[in-house]
């Protein structure tokens, strides 16, 4: 089967991907039954919103709680109060949203429930720092790991260790409670620990891994952060720990099953697909070449159909000069492939992140042909340069690349799409 309109074909399965996390669908078949007590609804991250709506149409008791999401991700509350905060840099909002969290489930006794829905992004929403720490003190740590190249798990280790809220502290405040979390995850591996920093889940990492993560990456903390990384009672709660008898973690959604759906889509069309998997982790720009020689030596393959390489995971970063460049993992991604691909005629590219933002832009990530670049340089950009600045937005702007959806409510990490024509 040859392929019509290849561009749109990309985005349907990115769309498809999107379709295969709405909460409406994955969380209901997971709630428990309605308890004795109270029901106390707390959620965080970029789902929250949408998980908490998917809760308040399918439980038959009272109700009661409150979401926190990243600006611009709500929806119109119902039942549960919606707050909106920063992401991925923390603001006011979301330190004043997690102070009301955690005081909403202190003082349950073990009759009573607290439903926890956590997702991506989570981890920043919840912006509570550590006693004798500030808002300002976890923001300036957070930048510079943003601006690492650090990968997600690393960045979290340090997050849960500032914090009130996160590795576990948030079941700690809610103990003798029953407490099931339910979890859309946007991590490599998806370990409940990582997702959102683990605030309902025992947490393996030290504080003496945390100090790592500051020296692997060169981040400069102030004095005072790094004295309380040396005190024993900055220590999150660990596995074994009696807060945690009365807890449960029930998945929801995960990148692998993303992956299988736009597979399984593909496939219903007559694609051949080489997936790679749901967990890649890596240098954006060096996935991007390593995938894109990938693609080309795929091309010196006979075949009489075509072929979609699938791919998953979260890539990272490193910022370069002044920072100013405009752009995302997926575009950087993106950019890295479209230069070591060279215009291939055979190949047609998208990476985007199901969550509807890639970075800080406007766009959820871009899509390619083998003329994009060239487009980009009509327009007076050198894209090779635009690489080395971190600056793929103005690139996919200037081709007309980007895809832009709006946020999505979900969030199961990135999909990254290498579709390549058969010969003749």
């Amino acid at each position: 089967m040859r392929v019509l309109g290849e561009r749109r074909f990309l985005i349907d399965l990115f769309h498809a991907g999107v379709r295969s996390a709405d909460p409406a669908e994955c969380v209901p078949p997971l709630l428990p039954e309605p308890p004795k007590g109270r029901t106390i609804l707390v959620a965080a991250g970029k789902a929250a919103a949408s998980m908490a709506r998917a809760v308040e149409e399918n439980w038959s008791g009272p109700l009661e709680g409150i979401a926190v999401t990243r600006y611009g991700h709500g929806l119109e509350p119902g039942r549960i109060e919606v707050i909106e905060a920063a992401h991925p840099v923390p603001d006011d909002r979301g330190e004043q949203a997690a102070a009301r969290l955690m005081d909403t489930v202190r003082g349950l006794g073990p009759d009573d429930l607290v439903l926890c829905l956590i997702s991506g992004g989570g981890s920043a929403l919840l912006a509570l720092a550590a006693d004798g720490l500030t808002l300002d003190d976890k923001k300036a740590v957070n930048k510079s790991l943003l601006a690492s190249g650090a990968p997600i798990g690393a960045m979290n280790t340090v997050r849960k260790h500032l914090s009130a809220i996160k590795g576990g502290r948030l079941a700690e405040a809610a103990y003798p409670a029953r407490v099931v979390t339910i979890g859309i995850s946007d991590v490599p591996g998806d370990d409940p620990s990582v997702i959102a920093s683990g605030p309902t889940v025992p947490d393996a990492t030290t504080l003496a891994d945390a100090k790592a993560v500051l020296e692997r990456y060169n981040i400069t903390a102030a004095a005072h952060v790094l004295a309380h990384l040396e005190k024993s009672s900055s220590e999150t709660p660990k596995p074994g720990d009696a807060i945690f008898a009365n807890t449960e973690f029930r998945m929801a959604s995960r990148p692998a099953d993303m992956v299988e759906a736009v597979v399984a889509e593909a496939k219903r069309h007559g694609i051949e697909v080489m997936s790679l998997g749901a967990d890649i982790e890596g240098e954006a720009r060096d996935i991007g070449r390593e995938h894109a020689r990938l693609a080309l030596q795929m091309t010196e393959e006979p075949r009489d159909t075509p072929l979609l390489i699938v791919s998953g995971g979260e890539t990272t970063v490193t910022v370069r000069g002044d920072g100013s460049g405009r752009g995302g993992r997926n575009g950087e991604y993106l950019l890295s492939l479209a230069l070591e691909l060279d215009g291939n005629p055979r190949i047609h590219a998208l990476a985007a992140d199901t969550d509807g933002i890639d970075g800080s832009e406007d766009n959820a990530g871009a899509v390619i042909d083998p003329d994009s670049l060239a487009r980009a340089g009509a327009s007076g950009l050198d894209p090779a340069q635009c690489l080395e600045r971190n600056d793929a937005y103005s690139v996919f702007e200037a081709s007309g690349d980007l895809i832009v959806t709006g946020p999505t409510r979900t969030n199961v990490n990135d999909l990254r799409l290498i579709l390549i024509a058969p010969k003749g």
